[in-house]
Parts: structure tokens; sequence; C-alpha cells
């Protein structure tokens, strides 16, 4: 990797630290007959590890540059395949059918500049992960994990965890990545919630979470101005707050009666 060209506008910073690697590795408990899902194997640092305890390892890499690098790197294990595509334009329900599995798993190393769109695909595909360990931004991480009150919370704050019980498993320094970073990161592991709570529609939810947290600094008045308000106050005053209460002071529960109460 000595002369590889690492481009910045891909969020190009590959891993080096083997300790690092094996415990994001870790993280993730990977069981028997196990599909595990990586997103940008990069130079195949990640991929190694991950292939040493799952079953079958599906990887998605958009740079076609890295085919060789992969290739030479990854020769010795036969339970990988990379698919050299966009992670966000491909059907994953559709790779993933071709395979037979117990469990499955997704395991990352995501690139800061597409956080967000990944973690909303992985969403959206409503698959039945069973654990998702990735690592960002050490600052998006405390975003995801930020309660209510916190100036960090925010909308996908409360998308993330109507889905997920999230955790904090470590930080990691920015001196551990080739090039170096200008930022550190974490890693964090999310668990489907078993029992989510009733929604009667997850786009209105969505909606209403963008529309509540659109201007950061304004009340419910004032970002919800085009719903009932009076059907808003009534909800927000059941759990003691009111129209000039911020977004970001508001929980998950009365977010989702809200979405489920109004038009």
């Amino acid at each position: 990797m000595n002369d590889f060209n690492y481009k910045k506008s891909l969020g190009q910073n590959f891993l080096q630290d083997k300790n690092i690697l094996e415990n994001i590795v870790k993280c993730a408990n990977i069981t028997d007959n196990a599909l595990t899902i990586e997103i940008g194997p990069g130079s195949g640092n990640l991929t190694k590890e991950i292939a040493k305890v799952s079953k079958q390892v599906l990887c998605y890499e958009i740079d076609e540059r890295l085919e060789m690098v992969l290739d030479d790197s990854l020769k010795e294990y036969h339970n990988i395949n990379i698919i050299f595509a966009d992670f966000l334009k491909r059907d994953i329900n559709s790779d993933i059918s071709k395979y037979e599995y117990d469990n499955l798993y997704l395991v990352a190393n995501l690139p800061y500049y597409i956080t967000t769109p990944i973690i909303e695909k992985i969403i959206a595909t409503n698959l039945p992960f069973k654990k998702i360990v990735i690592m960002i931004q050490k600052e998006v991480g405390e975003r995801f994990n930020a309660k209510p009150g916190m100036k960090e919370y925010n909308s996908l704050t409360v998308y993330l965890n109507y889905y997920f019980n999230l955790k904090k498993e470590f930080i990691v320094s920015r001196n551990c990545f080739i090039p170096k970073p200008n930022v550190d990161s974490i890693v964090i592991s999310l668990e489907k919630k078993k029992d989510l709570l009733a929604l009667k529609s997850i786009d209105k939810f969505n909606k209403l979470l963008k529309d509540s947290f659109k201007f950061k600094r304004k009340t419910i008045k004032n970002n919800l101005k085009n719903y009932d308000l009076t059907k808003v106050e009534e909800i927000l005053t059941k759990y003691n707050f009111n129209l000039n209460t911020r977004a970001e002071e508001i929980p998950l529960e009365v977010f989702v009666e809200l979405a489920n109460n109004l038009n």
C-alpha cells in the first residue's frame, strides 16, 4: 500500500492496529454459520479478522483500484466475496439471498463522509442483523448515543434509538490509521430492539423528527407550525413539556406518540 493514492473523497483511512481490529470483531460476538457484511474493506485488514470467525463474508468496496490489493491480501481466505460497487446503490436483500446462514452481522469501518446515508440504508433494508458493529467518527458516535437535553441529541439520535440499543465500545486514536485522519474514531455496537414501540407510519415518524429538529435553536411551536399545534400541545403537556420546548429535550416515546396522533 506504500504507493497507493488514498482518496480523501472516498474517506480512505485504513486501520492498521491488529489489536484494535481483533477487538472490533470480538464486539460482534459472531456465532457459527454466520454471514457478515463489511462495507469498505479497504486493504482487507478488518476483513481478515472477520473471515477467521464468520463462515461467510460479503464485502462492498466502491474503489475498483483496490481489487488487486484485496486479491493479494485475502488470497488465503476462501469464504470472502467482494462486490465492487457502491453499497448505497445495491439491493442488499437480493445480494444476500444467495447465501444460507443462521445469523447475520454487519462489521465495518464506515467512511466518515457517508456514515448517515449508510446507516439509513441499513435500517431501510429491514434485515435481521443480530448485531452491527461500526467504527465511525467520534463526534458522530457521541451524537448517536446522546440523551435528551444534550446538545448532541438530534433527529438521527431518536431515529436510531427507536430501532436499536446502542453501546459505546471503545475509542480509536487517529494515530492508528494510514493516512492519519484529523479526528479520533469510536466503535459502537447496535442490537435491534426486540419490542419496538408501536408506530403507525415510519415515514410520518421520520418526517416529524426532521421537521422538529429543522432549526435546532427554535421551539417545537416554530418548527411544527404546519402541524395541528393544539394536538401537539395536548401530547406535550401530558409529558410535562409545552410548545416552547425545543426538540432536543424531547424523548423518543413522546415523538412516537406525536407521530401516531398527527396527520
